[in-house]
């Protein structure tokens, strides 16, 4: 009995909670960062910043695939020993193709959330603003709904208000 009292209870407060709230809204906190003014010069930053990496990168996987097909069309012309030294050259240089490729990742992730750090307070701000602004009692992840009505959504706002400061 104690058991379905407290169903009973729970229900009840999940199912009249819309009722207190006179104004929900749905916001996507990871889209109004990333459709952000700030965002798009981060991300042409990051290119330019990343350009020589990849061109480099680009280079080693070039000639780890030029190593790998020489190993292919020689296989059963050249000697075991010409063999042994093409596969050796060629597990080096997918290793370097592959270390620098994860390096690259990693320093391009760490980048990524040095900017999310630094935005975060940014964002915080525009979605406090708007939140208290326009009184919402309710603001629900966009992606934990259904559906959701444009003339609900924060989102663009949120981004607008960030572009401005």
């Amino acid at each position: 009995m104690k058991r379905f009292t407290r169903a009973a209870a729970m229900a009840a407060l999940m199912f009249s909670a819309p009722v207190w709230a006179q104004k929900i809204a749905v916001l996507s906190v990871e889209e109004a960062l990333l459709t952000s003014s700030a965002a798009g010069s981060f991300r042409e930053e990051l290119k330019k910043e990343f350009a020589d990496d990849e061109k480099q990168l680009v280079a080693l996987e070039k000639q780890a695939r030029e190593l790998r097909d020489k190993l292919q069309k020689n296989a059963g012309l050249a000697s075991e020993e010409d063999i042994k030294q093409m596969r050796l050259q060629f597990q080096k240089a997918f290793a370097e193709y592959q270390r620098q490729g994860q390096a690259m990742q990693q320093q391009r992730a760490e980048r990524e959330q040095a900017f999310i750090a630094e935005m975060r307070p940014r964002l915080d701000k525009a979605i406090r603003e708007i939140i208290e602004k326009e009184k919402f009692d309710i603001v629900i992840s966009k992606q934990a709904t259904v559906f959701s009505a444009d003339s609900v959504d924060l989102t663009s706002r949120v981004t607008e208000l960030l572009n401005k400061q």
